[in-house]
């Protein structure tokens, strides 16, 4: 089951987070404040940023974060799916396939033009997954100016 977010899951969504940038998901660690800044903002307003908890038999296994900007080249809203993680015991099992399937349905309802997601070059097993469900790479290099 996938659901949104609730004020009652900050505790194991901390703990996800500090596992899935600890992992080979992703190229580098972010301050645990950053965790808590994105917590504030699910409930701030779902115009730029939604989480979701992903459930097996009514356990928290894992969580997923979109974004959304306004893109000129792809013509309209694109959800970014900023973070995907699921305990070890509970990958291969298609709860990832599941939280993209209900993307794609909110995409459909909400006319969204494009879904996009980035990976690390080390995360080979993720590149394959989302080829299959029909992403395909970009030839962009992304650069970023932080401020904080």
């Amino acid at each position: 089951m996938i659901r949104r977010i609730e004020k009652a899951d900050k505790k194991i969504y901390m703990e996800f987070a500090k596992d899935f940038y600890s992992s080979d998901a992703v190229d580098h660690t972010v301050p645990e404040s950053h965790f808590e800044v994105a917590f504030n903002e699910f409930f701030r307003s779902s115009d730029y940023l939604e989480g979701y908890i992903l459930e097996h038999e009514s356990k928290p296994v894992g969580y997923g974060i979109i974004s959304k900007t306004f893109s000129p080249e792809a013509g309209g809203v694109v959800i970014w799916i900023e973070e995907l993680y699921l305990l070890d015991e509970y990958r291969s099992k298609g709860l990832g396939r599941d939280f993209f399937e209900h993307l794609e349905q909110k995409a459909i309802s909400e006319k969204i033009a494009r879904q996009r997601l980035e990976i690390s070059p080390s995360n080979q097993r993720a590149k394959k997954l989302y080829m299959k469900m029909g992403f395909k790479e970009l030839d962009y290099k992304q650069m970023v100016k932080d401020y904080k």
